[in-house]
């Protein structure tokens, strides 16, 4: 059962009208100020199905750019109506007009009418609407959040305060488990999805929003019939810079590269893994084959993957508890190390490719340093398994030193202590162990996090051993919040706000201080103006992948 009394189910379209569980605050304090609960997205849990078992929501943020075909004109924000603040304002900061047509199940993203913020324009059932149409000149521009629960996909609108989903896509046979959003895609297909069964589907997110039906149209089906693996996807993502080249994490501890210019039918064939234990890497004997190469990773699920900014380096976690690091253009390991106690469930690289965030099932927020090739900070501060870390690159220190340099990292985890974690890691105070202690000894301490306070970097292609606890310096969270009633699954930072999601598909929307600058009568919101354009608008909060 989901619990209706929290706000999230509200059949009211007004952030205002979301009433929280006794013990749920609607903001958060920081030194910069108070983030505030704006508003929710959730599903209609009545038209989902469990016949293939539970899953954990994933979250992805999607900015649809402009159609790349002419279009007709975009829509100038005042024709939204101003019963919603929040989706006038919204377009102003994320693309105005968003959209070229309006359709009627396209929500605050599409409008070139006037749409009345009390009506259920956008909702779940209005994709078999008899006044829903086809449009092909619909160019969907606008941010989106893709998200899984049960069998279904759903899309929602960030622009609008409508809580339902625009749009539903619905799998017969088995479970959608991950996904992921590429916005610089050049040929239409923009969105990865990998299923429980092990297949993987490419499609164009445009042209699913374009389509009234609650089926993925337009498709490419790789991994058919479990052709090349039977295990499920537990993570996906495209290959920054890649020409339209992508990797899918499985259970079995398998990677696969794949390249979606080539027939998802056409089968790869690969050796038979000789060491288990071993990291190794095949590729298929032929150059129409799909996928074109298989990394063996480790025994047991794969359990998240991230890509640095750049797509230099591939940093995977699993159920064996180590953090890998690989050079991906080489194939090579370069890096890693366990955790202090069981499996790592998620992982996230800084902006500048300099740390790691990891985290799972001893509760610690890891910090592992490219430099130093080892972990040089844990975060204490969850009661239960840390199931989604991130890097808030929009946040700025307030004690840059003007270089560009960053001096001082804020990040996020969440858990399923359903908390929200903020910290602030500032490297050039932290203090950092010079060796291990001696027996009957003392350890010796630095500040800083340079290679030289260390008495070597590790080799390269060396996986640490878990450090002792008084090997590590501790770190505690700048915030502690409560966010959600049920375990959380991930997050997402903006420029704007902060999104935190529950593991049974409820999003939270946390507007970040002075972003809401006033409020009118009918307590309606209105977006900052201010916008910067930066690289996160196509960023993932992952799901840990782990079974329930």
């Amino acid at each position: 059962m989901i619990n209706t009394t929290n706000g999230m189910i509200s059949t009211s379209s007004s952030s205002t009208a979301n009433p929280q569980s006794p013990g749920l605050k609607t903001y958060f304090k920081t030194p910069e100020g108070r983030y505030k609960l704006h508003y929710e997205k959730t599903h209609l849990s009545g038209l989902l199905h469990s016949a293939h078992g539970k899953t954990v929501t994933q979250v992805t943020l999607a900015h649809l750019k402009d159609k790349p075909a002419p279009s007709t004109p975009t829509a100038p924000t005042s024709s939204f109506s101003a019963s919603s603040g929040v989706r006038s304002a919204a377009a102003r900061l994320l693309g105005a007009g968003n959209g070229s047509r309006a359709l009627s199940f396209v929500g605050g993203n599409g409008g070139s009418k006037s749409l009345s913020g009390s009506s259920r324009i956008g909702s779940l059932g209005a994709s078999s609407s008899s006044n829903s149409i086809t449009n092909t000149n619909f160019d969907g521009k606008g941010t989106y959040l893709i998200f899984n629960v049960g069998d279904a996909i759903f899309i929602s609108d960030l622009n609008s305060q409508d809580k339902d989903p625009i749009k539903s896509i619905h799998f017969s046979n088995s479970n959608p488990i991950c996904h992921a959003f590429d916005q610089d895609a050049k040929d239409g297909h923009d969105l990865l999805i990998g299923l429980n069964s092990g297949d993987v589907y490419s499609v164009s997110l445009r042209q699913q929003l374009q389509d009234v039906g609650k089926k993925l149209v337009g498709a490419q089906h790789y991994n058919k019939d479990s052709s090349v693996n039977s295990s499920r996807c537990t993570s996906i993502a495209w290959v920054p810079g890649g020409e339209g080249a992508f990797v899918v994490a499985h259970a079995d501890g398998n990677l696969y590269v794949y390249e979606k210019n080539k027939d998802g039918a056409a089968e790869s064939s690969f050796p038979v893994i000789k060491d288990q234990t071993q990291f190794s890497v095949a590729h298929a004997r032929y150059s129409k084959s799909n996928p074109i190469a298989r990394w063996h990773i480790c025994q047991g699920s794969i359990n998240s993957i991230a890509f640095s900014t750049d797509g230099t380096y591939l940093a995977t976690v699993g159920r064996d508890g180590f953090l890998r690091v690989f050079d991906y253009s080489k194939e090579q390991l370069v890096c890693g190390g366990k955790s202090y106690y069981g499996a790592l469930l998620c992982c996230a690289w800084s902006m500048d490719a300099k740390y790691i965030l990891t985290g799972g099932e001893d509760d610690l927020v890891q910090v592992w340093s490219m430099e130093d090739r080892k972990v040089v900070a844990w975060g204490e501060g969850h009661n239960s398994w840390v199931s989604g870390v991130g890097f808030d690159s929009y946040w700025s220190s307030p004690n840059s030193d003007g270089t560009g340099e960053t001096v001082m990292y804020r990040f996020g985890s969440v858990g399923q202590d359903t908390q929200l974690l903020l910290w602030d890691l500032e490297m050039d105070e932290i203090v950092v162990p010079l060796r291990r202690c001696p027996p009957g000894g003392s350890p010796t301490y630095s500040a800083g996090s340079q290679s030289s306070h260390w008495d070597n970097v590790s080799p390269l292609g060396t996986l640490q051993p878990a450090p002792s606890m008084r090997d590590v310096p501790k770190i505690s969270p700048l915030v502690t919040h409560r966010v959600h009633t049920e375990p959380l699954s991930g997050l997402i930072f903006t420029e704007e706000s902060v999104l935190t999601v529950c593991r049974e598909g409820h999003i939270k929307i946390w507007v970040r201080p002075g972003v809401v600058e006033s409020q009118s009568s009918n307590s309606e919101s209105m977006l900052s103006t201010s916008s910067k354009d930066k690289p996160l608008l196509s960023s993932k909060v992952g799901s840990s992948s782990y079974k329930q």
